[in-house]
């Protein structure tokens, strides 16, 4: 068994040898045909490699929400389809104040039931320096403090009495924190937002961005000064959480039962709200990305056939060439098989060499894209073994006819051609 494995070993090094020997023989047209394999590749591994560090990012990002977590609100948290359904959503009733304390009295596996709320587009002030208007105010109940469990780096975080007496007090995100106050503390510093001042007691934990949308631009306030500030709120979003993985989809769905009941939605009729949960956010992002994976699928396609015609071409003019070379080798005795793995093992190796190229410079792409959307770089093993596999696919598949040819070529007519 051994003595085999050895000289399988060592006909596919020989092979692989001739295979390199013909490359740079043979420079120009080579490289054409590796080119196509190479662009096939890349086109693949750069989208995949873009979209893993992205839906990583993603994950990471939904992962603070909470898998345990989620959301009652009007809309959607990602809008698909035309402006035709967009209309349907906007002329759902609101959901406010009053149907979120319906919505704690009458269910009670939660562990807490909270509301949010706020206003984007804000200015931050402070000792003459502002921020860009681009700044989310968001407002919270005790309950959605719960829900949202904000990691706090420096000070504090909002208490049960700052929220129930309305304190003039926020919580400050990282960005804020690094573009007003340059790393001073800026615990017990005032802040201006319209016309209303702050006192900031604590700032959040970093947590990045995503898709270049920053996670750290936010200041946090109760949602009674809110009220107070900008009026009653029209429309809230719900905050709700389970209080264990197993009991997630019971709270899940009670709350969507009460809410029905609150909202006087008819038995049979589709819901007139969206829960938005971890689960959720992570399908929807990829049924968004799955048409540039298909995309690059159909480049990656039209280019592999490419290349595996041209790798044939390449056989069976190597075939031509080498004819006079087979036909020695079968007349001291090589049988049909060794001739036709040599003949494998070339095509293999020379879509080996294109594959590799293209699955290099798609890593390489793909993280300077991740880079420029400021996520984390990452290397898809899974899709450097598939994109290897393929390339092993398209050696076997366009090298088995010229492999085949050769290893019938009659040894005598072999020998006489010239």
């Amino acid at each position: 068994m051994s003595e085999k494995i050895e000289s399988y070993w060592f006909q596919f090094t020989e092979s692989s040898k001739i295979a390199l020997e013909s490359l740079k023989t043979n420079k120009l047209r080579s490289s054409l045909t590796l080119l196509g394999i190479a662009i096939g590749l890349f086109s693949i591994i750069i989208v995949m490699t873009s979209l893993s560090a992205i839906q990583k990012s993603v994950e990471d990002t939904f992962s603070a929400i909470g898998k345990d977590n989620f959301f009652v609100q009007k809309m959607p948290a990602v809008m698909v389809g035309g402006p035709g359904s967009w209309r349907k959503y906007r002329h759902r009733k609101n959901i406010t104040l009053t149907d979120a304390k319906r919505l704690k009295r009458m269910t009670k596996l939660p562990l807490a039931v909270g509301v949010l709320d706020g206003r984007g587009g804000r200015v931050v002030k402070y000792n003459g320096e502002k921020t860009n208007p681009d700044v989310s105010l968001r407002a919270t109940d005790y309950g959605g403090l719960l829900v949202e469990e904000i990691e706090i780096a420096i000070g504090r975080n909002l208490s049960r009495q700052d929220i129930a007496l309305g304190r003039t007090v926020c919580v400050i995100g990282n960005d804020i924190y690094e573009n007003l106050f340059h790393k001073m503390n800026p615990i017990g510093q005032k802040i201006r937002i319209d016309r209303f001042y702050l006192t900031v007691i604590g700032v959040a934990k970093k947590r990045g961005s995503v898709l270049g949308s920053s996670q750290d631009n936010f200041v946090e306030i109760s949602l009674p000064l809110f009220a107070r500030i900008y009026g009653r709120t029209r429309n809230v979003t719900i905050a709700v959480r389970a209080r264990n993985s197993e009991l997630f989809e019971a709270t899940k769905d009670e709350v969507i039962g009460a809410m029905r009941v609150i909202r006087k939605v008819p038995p049979g009729k589709e819901n007139n709200f969206e829960i938005i949960t971890y689960d959720q956010l992570i399908a929807q992002f990829n049924d968004l990305t799955k048409y540039f994976k298909i995309g690059a699928f159909v480049v990656a396609f039209i280019a592999l056939i490419a290349a595996g015609i041209g790798i044939m071409n390449i056989m069976l003019v190597s075939v031509t060439e080498r004819t006079r070379e087979i036909g020695i080798r079968k007349a001291i005795g090589a049988k049909k098989r060794i001739i036709r793995m040599q003949f494998v093992t070339e095509a293999i190796v020379l879509s080996w060499f294109g594959g590799l190229v293209g699955i290099l410079l798609g890593v390489i792409g793909g993280n300077i894209v991740a880079i420029v959307l400021g996520v984390s770089v990452v290397l898809p093993v899974d899709w450097v073994v598939i994109g290897f596999l393929v390339t092993t696919f398209v050696g076997v598949l366009f090298g088995v006819y010229p492999a085949v040819k050769a290893s019938n070529l009659d040894p005598i007519e072999a020998l006489r051609y010239e």
